[in-house]
């Protein structure tokens, strides 16, 4: 990566929240680029643009990404574009069909979240080669795409990585934990675990380290079960997993095997039971990544892309990042933040994903009222 925003912290997210919106309204309007920005517009609002999203598991691609792009695709387009969706269901070859149907059907643009980045470059040169720009979402994908929208991955492993460090404390030296990373063809997966290397290595005793297939809570759960037996459930100090619903897998196991104490545990996107465990002190702690910067970025970047208005693309796209066959890729890096019980309220709530009333089921009441989460 060529650049890349720091650690922000929920005001300063708050902040960037605030910015984004006041770009995106400017970049609607016309106000970015100019007079000419009608002018030079290939097409008008009757646009399609198709949406490839990776799987089911992951629950923010559902319930938060789908919905906040569609209703912004309709937002910048006065009620007249449309969005083609299809989710492969962590299934590489159903998506490189989805996305062959998204050719066939001629669509405006395309944006491809790959289930394998690799497998879909054929596929993004196929779609290039009809004259559809594609843009790479949330995962790099390979082949010739636009542009890329995603958060910044590396510092994701790297606050997972100092998250756990701080809650080992001055142990931390002589502490054994079991890495649990995401799918190998996943391109996130080795910058999320770069990231969490360069707080980890040397800092504390990587017993066991894993690659988990589809990033299938089943095979994490698999996973630390073979680790507890290798390492012993007394000696896990730690987990370092790389999403919330390994996260559960791992807590699952650890409850499973008998521990009366769960190690602190690290996870990512704020899954709203990774929220109710972080309450009850399950789960140590999330990463939390602002789903309405992403999505509502990546609507923005592919009307502006369909529509020709060159300067509004390249707003939002000042940072460049390199992939196996592209380098120099315009890129959007949306910031994250470190989810602790501490900082519920002024993150997941403050910003509208979830409620109290969400978060504080009758089985979390108790935890919530220890939290002042009321």
């Amino acid at each position: 990566m060529n650049t890349r925003p720091g650690h922000l912290t929920a005001r300063s997210l708050a902040t960037a929240l605030a910015a984004s919106a006041s770009a995106l309204s400017l970049t609607a309007c016309g106000v970015i680029g100019g007079d000419n920005v009608s002018a030079v517009s290939k097409k008008g609002d009757d646009i399609t643009v198709g949406l490839l999203l990776p799987d089911r598991d992951t629950k923010r691609f559902e319930k938060f990404d789908r919905p906040l792009f569609t209703q912004r695709i309709a937002s910048l387009t006065n009620g007249k574009g449309k969005v083609r969706y299809a989710n492969a269901g962590a299934s590489e070859t159903t998506q490189n069909k989805q996305l062959a149907e998204m050719i066939a059907a001629k669509v405006d643009v395309l944006l491809v979240d790959a289930v394998d980045s690799k497998a879909i470059a054929p596929g993004v040169k196929k779609a290039k080669d009809a004259g559809i720009p594609v843009i790479a979402y949330d995962r790099l994908a390979e082949g010739p795409i636009d542009a890329y929208v995603s958060h910044d991955n590396e510092l994701v492993g790297e606050v997972q990585g100092r998250s756990l460090i701080e809650a080992l404390g001055g142990k931390a030296s002589t502490s054994k934990i079991v890495m649990m990373n995401g799918s190998p063809a996943d391109p996130n997966t080795a910058r999320f675990k770069k990231g969490a290397m360069a707080e980890l290595e040397n800092n504390v005793i990587i017993a066991k380290s894993y690659d988990t297939k589809e990033w299938l809570p089943a095979v994490a759960e698999a996973n630390m079960r073979e680790a507890i037996k290798s390492v012993g459930l007394g000696n896990i100090a730690a987990v370092y997993s790389a999403n919330d619903g390994m996260a559960g897998a791992v807590i699952d196991a650890v409850k499973k095997a008998g521990a009366t104490r769960i190690p602190p545990v690290t996870g990512q996107d704020a899954d709203l039971a990774a929220v109710r465990r972080i309450v009850s002190g399950e789960q140590y702690m999330t990463v939390y990544k602002s789903f309405m910067l992403e999505a509502t970025n990546a609507a923005e970047m592919a009307v502006a892309k369909v529509q020709g208005r060159a300067i509004a693309f390249d707003a939002l796209t000042r940072d460049t990042v390199d992939s196996p066959t592209q380098k120099s890729i315009p890129s959007m890096l949306v910031p994250v933040v470190a989810l602790t019980k501490d900082n519920i309220k002024d993150t997941v709530i403050k910003d509208g994903v979830y409620t109290v009333k969400d978060i504080c089921t009758p089985k979390y009441e108790a935890d919530c009222a220890a939290i002042n989460l009321t």
